[in-house]
């Protein structure tokens, strides 16, 4: 190919991925505005219907409505001469996609990720000149929030049933009624999920953000679980943890920590010495490659702009950012005192569940 040829096919790239960060964008306004929901439950609607349901303004409710359907994610359900005459609608399938919590298919969580982290450019500008980070209390709520919803239809529909479930040394110990520690617990839905399927089960979430952990008991007395899963704002390294868990969970969180060795350290010795540790992480690969796939560039992508600026914001951090590779997470665990680990399995697209032994 010619310097040409390269640049018209970049440029190409480039022109499409703008036009997708646009729908990111406005996916982000329509999941934020409640547009979508409205939608689902209650259209078609025109504009001024929509911006009145939805307490915003009719001008701007048409130019996202009118740009939602030339980008194929809204439908015209009746045309008129007039613009504010237009009707709109939500397809079946999109519905899903954008308002259905714990669907698979629930896509709207990722849109307000990237756009959190977006909100952080020139702070992670910034910290590629100093060497510093970008803590995670500064991507705000809307990081939060996302990382908890987007998780959150996978730890509800699948953790206890598919993914431990099919491991018997898990599934029989929470039978049993098994104590669980959930390291790094975030919005609690991991935790949550393990005691909807197992009602036998009791489960601690540690997790050193406040607000998250609020949310956490929030969703738990709603979900009917919140005497079995209980969260606690602190660390679990605190001396105050006692240990004898039958299992020592941390999920899609090891990558994040600034000093991973010592929240090892301290899963180990919650898990004494029957208990099982078990870290559910990227699924990677095993060694870098230039044509990596797309869950290899998906991790970097997250590790640029979120994990790795957040990771690099604790003092004497190992900076290990979204791309953990197995051989870090086993080199980690050595340090931490266990003698290897293994992978379980537990078949999943993006995520791998590691037992440390």
């Amino acid at each position: 190919m010619t310097a040409s040829t390269d640049a018209d096919a970049l440029v190409e790239r480039i022109s499409g991925s703008v036009l997708g960060a646009l729908d990111v964008y406005a996916v982000y306004v329509g999941d934020r505005l409640g547009y979508y929901d409205i939608l689902s439950e209650e259209g078609p609607l025109t504009s001024g219907q929509l911006a009145t349901r939805a307490s915003t303004t009719e001008r701007y409710a048409r130019e996202w409505l009118e740009q939602q359907t030339v980008t194929g994610i809204v439908l015209m359900a009746e045309d008129a001469d007039e613009a504010g005459h237009r009707k709109f609608g939500l397809p079946p399938g999109h519905a899903e996609a954008l308002t259905d919590r714990l669907s698979l298919n629930y896509i709207a969580p990722f849109a307000r990720m990237i756009s959190a982290a977006g909100m952080k450019l020139s702070a992670i500008v910034a910290a590629h000149r100093t060497g510093h980070g970008v803590p995670w209390d500064d991507f705000g709520d809307d990081m939060r929030e996302a990382q908890g919803d987007m998780n959150r239809p996978f730890f509800e529909n699948l953790l206890a049933e598919e993914w431990f479930g099919s491991v018997p040394e898990l599934h029989e110990r929470l039978v049993a009624g098994g104590r669980v520690a959930d390291i790094g617990c975030g919005h609690g839905w991991s935790a949550i999920g393990l005691a909807k399927g197992y009602p036998n089960a009791t489960i601690d979430g540690y997790d050193l953000d406040g607000p998250s952990v609020e949310s956490a008991r929030r969703h738990a007395e709603n979900a009917g679980v919140g005497e079995r899963a209980v969260f606690h704002a602190m660390d679990a390294g605190d001396p105050s943890v006692v240990g004898d868990y039958d299992i020592v969970t941390a999920f899609e969180c090891i990558h994040d920590m600034g000093d991973p060795v010592s929240a090892l350290a301290t899963m180990r010795r919650l898990a004494g010495d029957s208990g099982i540790v078990v870290v559910m992480d990227e699924k990677v690969s095993e060694a870098f490659s230039p044509d990596g796939d797309e869950v290899e560039q998906l991790m970097y992508g997250f590790s640029n702009f979120i994990c790795l600026p957040d990771g690099l914001s604790h003092k004497g951090s190992v900076g290990t950012g979204t791309v953990m590779r197995p051989d870090t997470l086993r080199e980690y665990a050595r340090e931490a005192g266990f003698a290897d680990l293994e992978v379980l399995p537990i078949d999943t697209e993006l995520w791998r569940f590691y037992k440390l032994v």
